[in-house]
């Protein structure tokens, strides 16, 4: 009788192995990179939401303040003279050359007093919006939150920050017309020494390629009408 040896191989060609590798190495590849596109679209997101959040908070804050408003009304004002000091209650707005970009910059008083440790609260209060150069050439917007006073107003490192990654800042001021103005000066006889009605508030952050945009128009609770020919 012959005897038949059957001969069964249970293993892999070096060709099939190769292949095999080829095949995880394709599986693994579109595995990560679909995991770094999460990761980084998920810190994208992040970021939007943080800086959505920063915007809205920065001009809601802004709002509390205008709508708490504070001006001198006649027959408690008068007009000042030629050699008097500033109205302590005064609007003041003007635009800011910061590093070669223009920016608003806004003051006013306000009932919107954020106290210090034990101040009293319901104060009033000399506000102040303004944008300053910060780190790694971005700019920041800025509140002071003052006692009231007719010396010129000074920046502070204490300051405290609104928004960061300021692009742009601009108020334009409303008169009983409805006439615009990017700078107002209530002690000024040149607006006649009103107070605007209403003021509009436009604000970027982020840069030139990924930015938001926020816009709002507060209507002033308490104006003072022109008490001369502007």
């Amino acid at each position: 009788m012959t005897n038949i040896k059957i001969q069964n191989s249970f293993g892999f060609t070096l060709i099939e192995i190769l292949i095999s590798i080829f095949i995880f190495a394709i599986v693994i590849t579109t595995v990560f990179g679909s995991y770094s596109f999460v990761l980084s679209s998920s810190e994208t997101v992040d970021k939007a939401i943080s800086s959505y959040e920063m915007g809205r908070n920065c001009l809601n804050r802004m709002i509390v303040d205008l709508e708490s408003i504070y001006v001198c009304l006649p027959p408690a004002y008068s007009p000042p003279d030629f050699d008097d000091f500033p109205d302590t209650y005064r609007i003041a707005g003007n635009i800011s050359d910061i590093d070669g970009t223009n920016f608003s910059r806004l003051r006013f008083t306000s009932l919107a007093h954020v106290p210090i440790k034990y101040e009293p609260q319901g104060k009033i209060s000399e506000i102040v919006y303004y944008v300053q150069a910060g780190n790694e050439n971005d700019f920041v917007l800025k509140r002071a939150n003052n006692m009231c006073s007719n010396k010129p107003f000074e920046e502070k490192k204490s300051d405290p920050v609104l928004c960061e990654n300021v692009k742009s800042l601009t108020f334009i001021y409303y008169d009983q017309e409805g006439t615009e103005y990017e700078n107002w000066d209530s002690d000024l006889e040149q607006f006649g020494h009103e107070t605007p009605v209403a003021i509009s508030i436009k604000l970027k952050i982020g840069n030139d390629s990924d930015f938001q945009l926020f816009e709002t128009m507060v209507a002033i609770p308490v104006y003072r009408e022109k008490t001369s020919e502007g």
